[in-house]
């Protein structure tokens, strides 16, 4: 048993009816790798089940304080059902992309049972109409709860649930489970009280952990010009949307190569902006001022730094550009400028008002499998809030980038219409891209082919011509 921390505490306690934090990892795989070329629901139940000993989560669930004197502890859960956590589901016909996102998005939306472990893992069969996948393909849909499983560490249950290989060797046998049993509710209940009236000022640390973002939240919405508000800064219904839309990394490195010292942040970056550019200008509510992103400080060349430990801060998008390569490079001066010194008595400068937030995730660095079935796409769907309806999850696999928005149904009742912007947004700056490197090409100077070295070997000297005879007489002698 172990308590949660004041972080973890104050995401589970934010919750409301129609805002959640949940997190959903979306994988599909092919089917042709795995042995006889077919996986079966039982096969990953096993292989789950084989799994649930790598990390406690799997099998705690939260026991909550009474009257919530004291935070909630992890305990485990002596009624663990495995097949209650891993389900089988089918897409109706024809199980084409769109009715994938649409269940996909039902599924994040509805919230996890606090009364048992917050995960639940939904395999997802009928994927029957996808272009770009092979026949028999197959999804599975893994969420959890930001309280559980941080946004920092999300990433880290791909690797948790798959193997490296399409042939693992065979694992051992699982170690035997016994659930030790959770302590009385009088007792958490009178220890909390207990340490309440010992250390009432601890309530103070999460408190002022938490204010400095939310008085910063709320200055810059009285301060931000009400012309400057978008439909993503209002109160958010509890119907999800999501898509995504994946483009090449050797693309994204031609992006890049418009401004020097550009990162895949900011190229991710430049490409939302412009979608925004798009999406909102054809609803007519462009703002005037450029919008505002949440998103991580760029990183040195070659940086291994967490997620976690990385500083966060506002980019303006530049949507008010209409130039993409100007747009990319006010967004790579913003990230990688140093950090803005604070103010006078040490108060940090009123940050300007976000609209969005681009959350990079870490992906796998190899090939993942499933019971032998190779991964052929990763995407993440991110909780949204009240005033940030909008958030774009980022994750790189198998030489593809991975740009996937959520927001709710009646923010952006068009999700396709707002991924066909990103996908026309990455065209612009990939068509500028390629069209500067081919003037580069034929600007460079041409060099020409050096001249063959004379040879070392002495020519033969020419005999002396004859003079041919002279009718002049001979001068005299000249006299001493």
């Amino acid at each position: 048993m172990h308590q949660l921390s004041g972080h973890d505490a104050g995401v589970l306690w934010s919750d409301t009816t129609h805002a959640n934090a949940n997190v959903s990892l979306l994988h599909i795989y092919d089917q042709s790798t795995a042995p006889d070329g077919k996986v079966r629901f039982k096969s990953i139940l096993a292989h789950i089940a084989g799994r649930l000993d790598r990390a406690p989560m799997f099998r705690q669930k939260l026991l909550r304080v009474p009257l919530d004197l004291d935070r909630p502890y992890w305990v485990e859960d002596d009624q663990f059902d495995l097949e209650y956590h891993v389900r089988h589901i089918a897409l109706p016909k024809p199980g084409d992309w769109r009715q994938f996102c649409i269940q996909a998005s039902r599924i994040h939306a509805r919230p996890l049972d606090l009364n048992r472990p917050l995960w639940e893992i939904y395999v997802i069969e009928g994927l029957d109409s996808f272009l770009d996948l092979p026949e028999g393909s197959f999804a599975l849909l893994v969420k959890t709860h930001l309280a559980a499983v941080g946004v920092a560490h999300v990433g880290e249950l791909t690797p948790l649930l798959h193997d490296t290989s399409a042939t693992p060797p065979a694992p051992p046998p699982p170690a035997p489970w016994f659930a030790e049993p959770p302590p009385s509710r009088m007792a958490v209940t009178l220890r909390g009280a207990l340490r309440t009236l010992r250390s009432p000022s601890r309530w103070s640390r999460p408190v002022a952990h938490v204010m400095p973002s939310v008085l910063g939240l709320v200055r810059g919405h009285l301060l931000a010009d009400a012309a400057n508000v978008t439909r993503f800064n209002s109160v958010v219904s509890p119907h999800r949307v999501f898509d995504t839309r994946r483009f090449l990394v050797s693309e994204f490195d031609e992006i890049r190569a418009l401004v020097p010292g550009a990162t895949l942040d900011d190229a991710v970056l430049a490409v939302c902006g412009g979608a925004l550019r798009l999406y909102l200008d054809a609803q007519v509510e462009l703002p005037e001022h450029s919008l505002v992103a949440n998103a991580p400080r760029a990183l040195p060349a070659g940086s291994a730094i967490h997620l976690r430990d990385r500083t966060w801060l506002r980019v303006a998008l530049g949507t008010d550009l209409a130039d993409p390569v100007q747009r990319l490079a006010s967004i790579q001066a913003q990230t990688s400028a140093p950090p803005v010194p604070k103010g006078r008595r040490g108060r940090a400068p009123v940050p300007p008002l976000a609209h969005c937030t681009l959350t990079p995730l870490p992906g796998p660095a190899g090939p993942q499998y499933l019971c032998g079935a190779r991964m052929t796409y990763q995407s993440t769907i991110l909780p949204i809030a009240d005033g940030m309806g909008l958030v774009f999850a980022l994750t790189v696999y198998d030489g593809r980038v991975v740009l996937s928005p959520t927001s709710c149904r009646e923010l952006m009742p068009d999700p396709e219409v707002f991924a066909q912007a990103l996908r026309d947004s990455f065209q612009e700056l990939l068509a500028l891209a390629r069209a500067a490197a081919t003037t580069s090409a034929s600007q460079a100077p041409r060099s020409r082919a050096p001249r063959p070295a004379r040879t070392a070997t002495a020519a033969p000297k020419r005999a002396p011509r004859p003079r041919p005879p002279s009718d002049k007489p001979p001068r005299p002698a000249r006299p001493d």
